[in-house]
């Protein structure tokens, strides 16, 4: 279907059960014209060729703070924000993505390398991804699409992991028969980011991003094992709250993370905690403590407790036990706060946005954590949904307009929307 078609289907409400399915009804109309917005774009710059139009959502971690880059245990959910791309084959050997904002991304996938990468940008994300599917045996191809995204950068829901599942599904869509699962296509965003972007991460935002759902993500085996779960928490709602807090710089603290729990792992003669026996290391602290410090051994204390809560909260959502799984919540938030250290950066003491915000929820009454990697970003509540205007205002006053957004669990993952229908990764 070309451009112009597109534009067409989606004008006539072609697309409107998909776009009801992803984002609500009460939302149609305002995605009608955000994808035909997009599709003008892509006519402008590459012309009226066939196309797909493709979806991927941002995440939320709703427990396992910091526990999957020691393949620990996370539950986490996609939400009903995303990046959203118009693209096409391409006969030659570019991958041109023009991204609403940003300059155009021209990467030419016959000529990838780590050591060609420029570290930190968008290009290193596509040639990574793609680096990944050539050794994994897929297929790679030339690329024209215009992408826009309301997961927006700094706000802790995985902007850059949602853009780089796109770009794993932009592949599998068009050159492999959408064969490769999910959990392919997360792996892929992760190499892109390790190793091409320079950045070290775990897999937990690349997966949910990838699955949709609400999912059980235990990375402990060869191959990570995902259950999908069902929460009902009544009247309850999800809010993450933006503290516009500066992320410059912060690379070496989410760093500081996983290579500080390595090393306790290390010392215990294992690769990664969730190898080390939680009572064995708590008898060798004396000695630990001397050679990684105590932030260190903190954090593995952290990590032991975090994974047991998982757990909890799994069998409490299973049970419909709320109050127990709101406890579990709150029990994580304190974890990272005092144990973790996540919640401001030592580099600027006079900046505690989450502090704050955290602060100002706790004195509502209500369960709050600080969400995805902290050190500035945002805070995740949980409130009534009466008292959903109320709680906006109060935090918007201190945090600023649309700090405050309110999310719902999405069911789908990467995707690929073809008229009414939505078709996921396999």
């Amino acid at each position: 279907m070309t451009v112009t078609q597109t534009i067409n289907l989606i004008t006539s409400g072609g697309c409107d059960n998909a776009f009801a399915s992803l984002y609500g009804k009460e939302r149609v109309s305002v995605q009608r014209e955000r994808w035909i917005k997009l599709a003008n774009s892509f006519l402008s710059l590459y012309g009226d060729s066939d196309v797909c139009m493709l979806s991927v959502p941002g995440r939320t971690e709703l427990l396992g703070n910091h526990t999957d880059h020691n393949n620990g245990k996370v539950l986490a959910a996609a939400v009903d924000i995303d990046i959203i791309a118009i693209a096409a084959k391409a006969e030659d050997n570019y991958i041109r993505i023009k991204s609403e904002g940003y300059r155009e991304d021209v990467v030419c996938i016959s000529d990838i390398s780590p050591e060609k990468a420029k570290k930190g940008s968008s290009s290193s994300v596509i040639s990574g991804v793609c680096d990944y599917f050539l050794a994994n045996g897929g297929k790679v191809g030339g690329i024209r699409a215009c992408t826009t995204s309301d997961v927006l950068t700094g706000s802790g829901i995985s902007s850059s992991a949602a853009f780089e599942v796109m770009c794993g599904n932009m592949l599998n869509n068009m050159y492999n028969d959408n064969k490769f699962t999910p959990l392919f296509l997360a792996m892929a965003g992760k190499y892109a980011e390790n190793v091409y972007f320079g950045k070290p991460c775990g897999l937990m935002d690349q997966t949910a991003c990838a699955s949709g759902g609400c999912s059980f993500i235990d990375f402990g085996g060869e191959v990570a094992s995902l259950r999908k779960i069902t929460p009902d928490l009544g009247d309850m709602i999800l809010c993450i709250v933006n503290t516009g807090g500066n992320h410059a710089d912060l690379t070496d603290d989410y760093a500081s993370v996983p290579s500080e729990m390595h090393s306790c792992a290390a010392l215990m003669g294992k690769k990664t905690l969730r190898e080390v026996d939680e009572n064995e290391f708590i008898s060798r602290i004396s000695v630990l403590r001397a050679n990684v410090g105590d932030r260190a051994i903190m954090r593995a204390l952290h990590y032991f407790a975090e994974n047991r809560r998982v757990d909890k909260a799994v069998k409490c959502l299973e049970n419909g036990d709320t109050a127990g799984y709101f406890l579990c919540v709150t029990e994580s938030g304190n974890s990272s706060f005092r144990f973790l250290q996540n919640v401001y950066t030592n580099k600027n003491v006079s900046e505690q946005g989450l502090s704050l915000a955290l602060a100002l929820t706790e004195r509502m009454g209500l369960t709050c954590r600080v969400h995805g990697g902290g050190f500035a970003g945002t805070i995740q509540t949980y409130l009534p949904v009466s008292f959903k205007e109320e709680y906006r205002t109060r935090m918007e006053r201190v945090f600023g307009e649309g700090s405050c957004m309110f999310l719902n669990i999405r069911p789908f993952g990467a995707a690929l929307i073809d008229g009414e229908n939505i078709i996921e990764a396999n």
